[in-house]
């Protein structure tokens, strides 16, 4: 069983000599969290801080401590950012609820959303933390992309210890650190790194709704409000139409502007591109029905688009492919 100890992991290229300037550690944590306030037992106390850090894709991943006992709170909501700290040595005490707090021991975890709710933690002095930094935004476009909804504040605002030595999450960790020690993906573009920050957010997204009770593969249709639920359904039964989104609006009556909000709020895109993309998903269908003496000009053309240009660049950028090759496929089968 992977142990998480102090050899866990040994990130960047900084050395484990540690930094005794406090200038220099809140810079590093400035850069890697966000601004926050550091509270200390004494007024001349010095840091013993390990300052370590690399990127997984947007993901800041740090192996951090103070090495003094410190009160953190007021943490900066317009840097964006959710905190995942996991503690590898010492304790933390995290702010809960409003009244209660959780404690982290060695392999717990620990997630808050400091975009969405406020937060404080408490450590003893002999603390050390894996911790990830991962903006919000991140977050919600791998919750929209793979279960087709952004979840509303019942998730983000919910603070909550999970994880634990044996754990799922511990041993993705682990694979991360083993990744990152090994010479692994650093930045934002290396295939190894995009596919380690989408395994991190979809495990996170998975630990963190069952906490907040939010099912994540049931949730898209019952978290949104009545109208726009009511909005999907009717553009879906009508996606060959192509109504204006005025026209939806009337329908399930609210104004262009709540239902536009609605859709960003709790699906992550404006209701155009929905119908925008329910209108392809038919045209691909159409193509894939399509008759021998059936072209791309007609069937599209069936579905009312006049800007071909336009639609084949949409539909390459949904599909993978112009709308020819899956005519061509579709008509080479038959």
């Amino acid at each position: 069983m992977l142990q998480f100890d102090s050899s866990l992991i040994a990130l960047g290229s900084a050395s484990d000599t540690p930094s005794r300037d406090w200038d220099e550690v809140n810079d590093f944590c400035r850069r890697v969290y966000m601004p926050y306030r550091v509270t200390t037992s004494g007024r001349m106390i010095r840091p013993e801080a390990t300052l370590q850090s690399t990127k997984v894709a947007q993901i800041k991943v740090t192996r951090f401590a103070y090495g003094v006992p410190v009160y953190l709170d007021q943490f900066d909501p317009d840097a964006g950012n959710i905190l995942v700290l996991t503690t590898l040595n010492g304790a933390l005490q995290h702010k809960e609820t409003n009244t209660t707090a959780a404690q982290t021991g060695v392999g717990d975890s620990f997630v808050v959303d400091c975009s969405r709710t406020d937060y404080w933690l408490d450590a003893t002095p002999d603390h050390l933390q894996l911790n990830l930094t991962i903006p919000h935004q991140v977050l919600a476009d791998v919750a929209h992309r793979w279960f087709g909804f952004v979840p509303d504040d019942k998730l983000w605002t919910r603070r909550t210890k999970f994880g634990g030595v044996g754990s799922r999450w511990h041993a993705l960790l682990g694979y991360l650190t083993q990744t990152v020690r090994a010479g692994g993906p650093i930045g934002d573009e290396t295939p190894l790194a995009r596919h380690l920050e989408e395994m991190l957010c979809i495990d996170l997204l998975h630990h963190w709704s069952e906490r907040a009770g939010l099912s994540l593969e049931n949730g898209a249709r019952a978290a949104a409000p009545h109208y726009v639920r009511e909005a999907e359904m009717l553009m879906e039964s009508r996606a060959q139409e192509a109504p204006t989104i005025g026209e939806v609006a009337r329908q399930v009556g609210v104004s262009a502007r709540t239902l536009s909000e609605g859709f960003l709020r709790f699906r992550g895109v404006s209701p155009r591109d929905f119908l925008r993309d329910q209108r392809l998903d038919g045209l691909q269908k159409a193509l894939l029905a399509a008759g021998p003496g059936d072209s791309v000009t007609s069937i599209a053309g069936a579905w009312g688009y006049v800007n071909f240009g336009a639609m084949a660049g949409h539909y390459r950028s949904r599909f993978g492919e112009l709308p020819s090759a899956t005519l061509a496929r579709a008509q080479a089968r038959r």
